[in-house]
């Protein structure tokens, strides 16, 4: 009975974590690091999430968070990109839009207590950008 595929099903597992996968200085006086959030939704698929904060060193020399972006991925390629970050090195085109589009739109919000939505559309979209340029460089 070639026409016929049996599969066992299994339990699917999921295991959280938090892992804190890249720091940089883009300039001088502030840092970022971007984590990497995997939750468990109550079916045990995994739920992505990645997020980026933007650090000024204030006049005693002490970094101090300034801005704090937490972005769940929704199209199925930003959820690769989130995973792969988890999971691979990650690569020089991503670092780049890290540095230079998420950070200057986070340092953009630098003492807005209420972003507009256009900042706050700027900066989803280079977050974007970023978990799909990690999905790309694990696609290739």
């Amino acid at each position: 009975m070639e026409d016929l595929k049996v599969t066992a099903v299994t339990a699917k597992k999921c295991k959280p974590f938090i892992l804190e996968v890249f720091v940089a200085s883009p300039e001088s006086g502030y840092k970022f690091a971007l984590v990497v959030e995997k939750s468990c939704s109550s079916t045990n698929d995994p739920l992505w999430k990645l997020v980026f904060d933007l650090e000024k060193k204030d006049a005693k020399g002490v970094f101090q968070q300034i801005v704090h972006v937490s972005f769940t991925p929704t199209d199925p390629q930003e959820q690769r990109g989130a995973e792969a970050l988890a999971t691979q090195p990650i690569s020089f085109d991503t670092a780049l839009i890290l540095q230079r589009d998420v950070h200057k739109a986070a340092k953009a919000l630098e003492g807005v207590k209420n972003p507009s939505d256009a900042q706050k559309k700027k900066l989803k979209g280079a977050m974007s950008k970023a978990a799909k340029s990690a999905a790309t460089s694990v696609d290739l």
